[in-house]
């Protein structure tokens, strides 16, 4: 074995980005450069524009949640951090209802980090702010390679645990399994799959992201039988289309329904209610996830069905 190691060398960010709005804005839009940053918050990011207008002020890139269509809103600097970008940090977000807000720069001063932490702590459940740090590296004359890391970030376990007992009481002893059931399915899936989930709340559902908005996987551990509508635990895994178009992409999606089916080999259940907008195509089995003892035979169930479903219609979804 070769004990000849190479040593990492930091690079300095204006040696590759020489302005932010001319160099590093336009970098961090890239498609791979935005998934890049969204590995290191946990979100599923799609570029909707750069320099979008607030008033007087440009923010600097604005972003869709693939996940749930929510806004995502990236404030950029190369160097450490300071009070003006702070205060256009929070007019923007005021501004463009932005509920994600991310602030990448050089460099945190301790007062910025804090600042950050304060705010997640204030703010409700649907706003959260991230502070990331940028680093270039490279080993001899290898590429330069960016890397991220996360200073600040919301707590949002905490947030939703706190915010559904504020709305309900105690969380109930239903909320409660759902809360746990998916604790353990999503430590499981980010040690098995590179299919990522949402934070995990006391809820029936667990979403994932598909690569594009208006679409979202959605993993369901339910106390009712979507077959019958009677009582019965069941687990499924949905492809959910929401918003305008949900109806349209529907109809594309069905019209190859056979192929489709084919693919998955499988029952596969179509669902497009009349009077609402959001449609579903899904799997399920009839199984007792309340029963921890089954817990590893219908994780990995749901894994493969995320998995089977991410196969079947990543491609179809970004054609139409």
């Amino acid at each position: 074995m070769d004990n000849n190691l190479g040593r990492l060398e930091r690079v300095s960010l204006r040696k590759v980005w020489a302005s932010e709005s001319g160099h590093f804005t336009p970098w961090l839009a890239q498609e791979e450069n935005l998934k890049l940053l969204g590995d290191a918050v946990g979100i599923e990011l799609e570029l909707e524009t750069q320099e979008k207008d607030v008033g007087p002020f440009r923010a600097d890139i604005l972003c869709k949640n693939t996940l749930d269509d929510s806004w995502v809103l990236i404030e950029n600097q190369l160097e450490r951090t300071d009070h003006g970008h702070l205060g256009q940090l929070l007019t923007y977000a005021a501004g463009l209802e932005a509920v994600a807000i991310i602030w990448v720069a050089e460099r945190f001063t301790e007062e910025h980090r804090a600042a950050l932490d304060w705010l997640n702590e204030k703010t409700g459940e649907g706003v959260n702010f991230f502070g990331l740090e940028v680093e270039l590296w490279r080993i001899g004359d290898s590429s330069i390679a960016p890397k991220f890391n996360t200073v600040s970030k919301p707590n949002d376990w905490t947030k939703r645990v706190q915010s559904a007992a504020s709305n309900s009481g105690e969380l109930s002893s239903h909320k409660q399994a759902q809360l746990k059931f998916w604790i353990a399915f999503k430590e499981y899936m980010e040690e098995s799959s590179s299919i990522t989930c949402h934070k995990p709340a006391p809820q029936h559902w667990l979403n994932s992201s598909i690569g594009r908005s208006g679409f979202h996987l959605s993993s369901v551990a339910s106390y009712w039988d979507s077959t019958t509508n009677a009582k019965g635990p069941e687990l499924r895994v949905d492809l959910i289309l929401t918003g305008p178009l949900s109806k349209e992409h529907f109809a594309a999606l069905d019209r190859d329904r056979e192929t489709i089916e084919r693919e998955i080999g499988q029952n596969v259940y179509w669902h497009n209610p009349e009077n609402a907008q959001m449609c579903r195509i899904y799997v399920r089995q009839s199984t007792n996830w309340l029963d921890e003892a089954q817990w590893p035979a219908q994780q990995d169930w749901l894994r493969r069905q995320l998995e089977l479903f991410t196969k079947v219609f990543e491609a179809r979804i970004k054609r139409l």
